[in-house]
């Protein structure tokens, strides 16, 4: 077993998710529903053990738990996310974490910081600097991060920095250029191509939104598990938005 994957399950309200880049389209709750069962045994193939956060119908965007905490090194630092309507999704993840023993620390005010800003290579820690995540947000993560480089990063017409970039396992960042100014990106044939969780060694997994990027990455060694999350695409989720991975 490589760790542990927070999750939570969607709601019947995810349809009324923020959308702020994209035009927003109808979002099938069912079909969300099944499409994140079948991300889930996906995690779960892959060696990582499932833990799902308390549901939270209320909150559209709950599923996307990714933005709620960030996982390093034994430590949980809770955000405070950028949009307001979503710092309630954090108690339930902050309950959850305590139960696992895993210690925790907070974003404070004015402090704004979603996860999915926060990428990790190495002793590097890139933040984007985005309409969810701001100075005193980045600043604090440093300061809770002491043993961490940690670089923002502007972005240009996406939500997240990982909307953007992510890293394969070999450290090489995988992203659109026109995005985000980092050296030595590989840019991914679709735009969905950016977007990888690491499962460990050459493991990889990738929506199956970006076929052509992953057979890329296949001829460069990687193993590539691809899932359909259509439905949460919608909503400019992508598959680092669905779970939280604790070693």
């Amino acid at each position: 077993m490589s760790g542990i994957a927070l999750v939570r399950k969607p709601g019947p309200r995810i349809a009324e998710g923020i959308v702020t880049n994209i035009r927003r389209e109808p979002v099938d709750a069912a079909l969300a529903a099944d499409q994140h069962d079948a991300y889930v045994a996906a995690l779960e193939a892959n060696g990582w053990r499932p833990v799902h956060v308390e549901a939270a119908d209320e909150l559209p965007d709950a599923p996307f738990v990714e933005d709620t905490v960030v996982a390093c090194a034994g430590l949980a630092v809770l955000t405070r996310p950028g949009a307001p309507e979503r710092r309630p999704e954090v108690g339930s993840v902050a309950a959850l974490v305590r139960e696992l023993g895993v210690r925790s620390v907070r974003v404070t005010a004015p402090g704004t910081l979603d996860g999915g800003d926060v990428l990790q290579v190495g002793g590097t820690v890139y933040v984007g600097r985005s309409a969810r995540t701001n100075d005193e947000g980045i600043g604090q993560l440093a300061a809770l991060l002491p043993e961490r480089r940690v670089v923002p990063v502007e972005l240009r017409g996406v939500l997240h920095l990982k909307s953007a970039v992510t890293a394969l396992p070999d450290g090489t960042l995988i992203g659109d250029p026109a995005r985000v100014d980092l050296p030595g990106l590989l840019e991914p044939v679709e735009e969905a191509g950016a977007h990888v969780v690491l499962l460990g060694g050459e493991r990889i997994l990738m929506a199956a939104s970006a076929p052509q990027t992953a057979a890329m990455l296949e001829t460069r060694g990687f193993i590539v598990t691809m899932v359909d999350i259509s439905e949460f695409e919608k909503l400019e989720g992508c598959v680092t938005c669905l779970s939280v991975l604790i070693i």
